[in-house]
Order: structure tokens, then sequence, then C-alpha cells
């Protein structure tokens, strides 16, 4: 393994803010191996993505075991970004301290632009040099959820290759107008075959999902014959688009007592979840399932607010 620096920023008051990468398989830093540009990863572009970046130090690890037994394929190489915005998860801040942007909403970026489109720009630069692209982004509703890889709809996915990551669902999505300044999006249109794989968790560390996050990229790059590596395990993965899932809505705010949990089968009447009055402790609201299916999503803050999504099902096709 060699570090390598791919951003670096000189900040008013905290000095010299680089983002670095971390090589498999090309050599050691006094002597790198021409490779080919194989598999990048990214973790965490938030302040708040500690389980990404929990799993990319679990992945880092298992990379430098690969390499020193000589298990990554002679030839072949693959660039780890732990974190591009680590001085904001110093902070406990989301996003960017300066200005609060949100690197996710900057690429392709601009060389001559703001730190943050500066930073999108080079990370860009360097990725897209990569054949394989994987980022583990952090959910856009707070909560709990079914690992999974999500696939944008830009002309160039490949859901073919979503497959070989071994995870129970991959999720095809339609590209909005916001998702052309992400990573992913920019990934695929210059060439990169990207995909973003959904780990369960954002701000808390969940080990049992990291680990399966780290299995299904160790068994994709197995699978790419980027690594030498046992993949046994993984599921026969079921293709689905996220507008064929069943949102359930809160009717009431209050405390939300959980019933069921993610991964269970439900069917049309059970019981999900109660909504208790904070003040003097009766039901405001029962949380019934109206398909049969399986709980992909559910929140999981102890108060909620009325009207806001609490549970997501994917419906069963078959009775």
């Amino acid at each position: 393994m060699r570090q390598k620096t791919l951003f670096s920023y000189e900040t008013p008051f905290s000095g010299e803010h680089n983002i670095y990468g971390y090589v498999f398989g090309a050599g050691t830093y006094s002597e790198p191996l021409k490779a080919e540009h194989s598999a990048a990863i990214v973790g965490a572009m938030r302040g708040n993505e500690h389980q990404q970046l929990y799993i990319c130090s679990k992945l880092s690890a298992r990379l430098a075991e690969i390499e020193e037994h000589g298990d990554i394929v002679h030839g072949k190489s693959i660039l780890l970004v732990p974190s591009v915005n680590y001085s904001a998860m110093n902070a406990d801040h989301k996003y960017w301290l300066s200005d609060d942007s949100d690197i996710n909403r900057q690429f392709p970026g601009n060389p001559e632009g703001t730190a943050t489109s500066r930073l999108a720009y080079s990370l860009l630069e360097e990725l897209k040099t990569y054949s394989y692209g994987i980022q583990f982004p952090s959910y856009y509703m707070r909560g709990r959820f079914i690992p999974h890889i999500r696939v944008m709809k830009t002309g160039y996915e490949s859901t073919n290759l979503a497959n070989l990551f071994g995870l129970p669902f991959v999720m095809l999505v339609e590209t909005r107008a916001f998702d052309e300044r992400t990573l992913n999006y920019n990934l695929q249109v210059s060439g990169t075959e990207a995909f973003s794989l959904y780990s369960g968790g954002t701000s808390r560390i969940n080990e049992e999902y990291a680990e399966v996050a780290v299995s299904a990229v160790l068994r994709f790059l197995s699978r790419m014959g980027i690594i030498r590596y046992n993949s046994m395990g993984g599921n026969i993965s079921t293709m689905m688009e996220e507008d064929e899932m069943t949102s359930i809505k809160s009717e009431a705010a209050g405390f939300f007592k959980r019933m069921k949990n993610v991964n269970d089968e439900v069917r049309r009447g059970d019981l999900l979840a109660e909504i208790i009055d904070p003040m003097d402790g009766h039901v405001l609201s029962e949380v019934r399932s109206p398909v049969n299916g399986i709980i992909f999503y559910q929140q999981d803050a102890p108060l909620i607010y009325q009207n806001v999504v609490i549970f997501r099902i994917i419906k069963k096709i078959h009775k």
C-alpha cells in the first residue's frame, strides 16, 4: 500500500488540508509499478458519515492483507479514498466547514472555483481514470435500511455488473436534476462503471452491515478478476425500480414504537409500529402494512413528526 495526495488546499486558519488516497497493488511508495487503474473506492464525503469511514477502515485492512499475500492480480491496482471531508468530521459538522457546501453536489467541479468545487474537480480527474468506481454514500432519509446497490439511469449504467456484488437488491433510480452534480453520475458519463453501495446506516456504526459492505466489495473485485479472494456467499440480486416500493407516512407526531424491523417479511394488516402520545402515553396511531412484502426502510428516531415517511416496503409480486 502507498499513500497518494489527491488534493491539497491551504486554509487560512488550520494550515494545509490534504485529501489522501491509498493505492493497493501498485508496488511500494519508493518503487511504484505501472498498473492498470482497476477500481476506485470512495468513503465518507460528509462529516456525519461515520459508517462509511468505518467501512473503509475495515476494507483497507482486508486489502492490505490481500496485497501482503500476493493476491492482488498482477498489473491491477485499487485506489481507496476513506474520507474527502475529514475536517468537518473532526468538527462534528455535516458539510464543508468554511461555506457549508456539500461536496457531493459540486461535480464535475471547477479548477478555478471554490474549495469544494476544486476538490470535486481534482477527485473526479483521478477517479475517472479507473475502470470501476464504488462509492459508499449516505441514505437521503434518516433510519435503517437493507444494504443495496443503487444505479442511476444515465444511459451508461451497467445493471449486469451491479449483480456481482451479491447484495439482495439492486435499485434502479431515475436521474433527477441534482443528481447531475453527484460523483456517481459524473463517473458514469466519464466512462467509469460506477456503483453506489448503501450500507444500512450513516452516523451510527453498524458492525454487521459494515461487514456486509466489505464482503460485497471484495466479492465484486474478485469476480472482476482484480483480486484473488474466496468470494463464497452472497445473493442472487433482485433488480427493481425505486418507485415500485410502498411508502408509509406517519398520521401523528409522537414516540415511535417499532414492532417490526428492516428485512422482516410482513403481510397486509400486520402491526408495524405505534405512535405514542409523549404526554399521557396513549396510542395516537397504529401503523399497519398496506401490502404483503419486505420492510426495506424504517425510521429509527425515537420521536417523529406527522406526515413523514416511516417505512418503505418492497411489495411481493407473488402471493
